[in-house]
């Protein structure tokens, strides 16, 4: 579970960076790299939500 939150607060860094770089200054790789990486977020999330719930039901 720690590692779990570890690999979502790295994501959530780079995708900060790479939404800003988007953003700001009209890079569009940065918007690319942005897009790859919420999806990498939403997968952990998942996973993150899955064995959440797994911890408390015991």
């Amino acid at each position: 579970m720690k590692n779990l939150v570890e690999n979502l607060k790295e994501h959530f860094e780079a995708f900060t960076k790479d939404a800003a770089d988007h953003v700001e200054k009209g890079n569009k790789a940065a918007g690319t790299r942005a897009r790859k990486t919420s999806l990498a977020i939403e997968k952990s999330l998942k996973d993150f939500r899955k064995k959440s719930i797994e911890t408390s039901k015991k």
